[in-house]
C-alpha cells in the first residue's frame, strides 16, 4: 500500500498529473467555497488545498501514516500555497471523530488508496452531521487514460511489456458504482462533474495541442472525463430541521367590525 500511495503522489508531478490536480484544485474551489458550518475535514493529499476556498472556522488535514513522508520538513499552512501542514494522522477508516461532529469531508483520490474504500465512506457518513456534506474525487476507468490503463494491463498479463499510464493502484472507482455505494449508506448525490477530456499523452506539448478537445469533450461526450468530482449530502430518514419559532407565530386575523347602517 506504501508503494502505491508514494506512486499515486509522484504521478501528480508528471504534465498530465499537473493537469489533472489543476482542474481538480478548480472544482473544489467552486464546490466549497459555499457549504457552510464549524467543522471541516480534508483526508489525505496534501498536495491538493481542498478546502482553501471554504470558510468554516475549524479545517484539519489528515494524513495516513504513509503520506506524512510525502511533506517538506516545514510546510506552509493552509492558503499560503503548496502543502497544507497537517492537524492530524488518521486512516480513512477509523477517524478520531464523534459520531455527527463534521460538517463537510473532502476525499481526494482518498477512496483509491484505502485498504477499503466502503469502511472509509461509512465512516464518513458515521461523522458527518445531517445535511452535512461529501466531496469526492478520483480517476474515471471509463475514460481514454482508463482505456490505456486496462490496455498495459491486459499486456503485462500476457506477458508483454505495457507501461501503465496511471498509478498501478489496486482498483479505481468508476462514478456509477460510487453513486450505487453512496446512495446505499444514505448518502443523497448532489452533484457530479467530469473533466480532463485530452488524450492519454505524457508530454505537456501533446496536451497541450489537444486543449480544444476540452470542450468537445464537455458537450458530447461527458461521462468520459479521465477524472470525476461528487459531491453528496448525508440525509437521515425521518429527520426534520426545525426552524426558528417566530416563522411558526399564528398569524392574527382581522376582527370584524359591526357597521351601523342606517334604514
Amino acid at each position: 500500500m506504501s508503494g502505491e500511495i508514494i506512486g499515486l503522489h509522484h504521478w501528480f508531478d508528471t504534465p498530465p498529473g499537473r493537469y489533472l490536480l489543476a482542474w481538480e484544485q478548480e472544482r473544489y474551489d467552486e464546490l466549497v467555497a459555499d457549504i457552510f458550518g464549524y467543522h471541516a475535514l480534508q483526508l489525505g493529499m496534501p498536495g491538493l488545498q481542498a478546502l482553501r476556498a471554504n470558510r468554516m472556522p475549524h479545517r484539519w488535514l489528515a494524513l495516513g501514516g504513509d503520506e506524512s513522508q510525502l511533506l517538506p520538513k516545514a510546510a506552509p499552512a493552509d492558503g499560503e500555497g503548496g502543502a497544507q501542514a497537517p492537524s492530524l494522522l488518521a486512516e480513512a477508516v477509523a477517524l478520531p471523530f464523534a459520531e455527527a461532529s463534521l460538517d463537510l469531508v473532502t476525499l481526494p483520490h482518498t477512496l483509491e488508496l484505502s485498504v477499503d474504500p466502503h469502511a472509509a465512506l461509512r465512516e464518513v457518513y458515521r461523522v458527518l452531521v445531517p445535511e452535512g456534506r461529501a466531496v469526492i474525487s478520483g480517476l474515471n476507468p471509463w475514460s481514454l487514460w482508463g482505456l490505456r490503463q486496462g490496455r498495459a494491463r491486459l499486456y503485462q498479463r500476457l506477458g508483454g511489456g505495457g507501461q501503465p499510464y496511471l498509478p498501478d493502484v489496486e482498483e479505481y472507482l468508476s462514478p456509477m458504482r460510487l453513486r450505487d455505494w453512496l446512495r446505499l449508506l444514505g448518502f443523497e448525490l448532489e452533484s457530479i462533474s467530469f473533466g480532463c477530456y485530452r488524450p492519454a499523452a505524457t508530454s505537456e506539448r501533446w496536451l497541450q495541442r489537444h486543449a480544444w478537445m476540452e470542450s468537445l469533450g464537455a458537450r458530447w461526450w461527458p461521462i468520459l472525463g479521465a477524472a470525476y468530482v461528487i459531491v453528496a449530502a448525508k440525509r437521515v430518514q425521518g429527520m426534520r430541521l426545525l426552524e426558528p419559532s417566530w416563522r411558526k407565530a399564528p398569524k392574527t386575523a382581522a376582527a370584524q367590525v359591526q357597521v351601523a347602517r342606517r334604514h
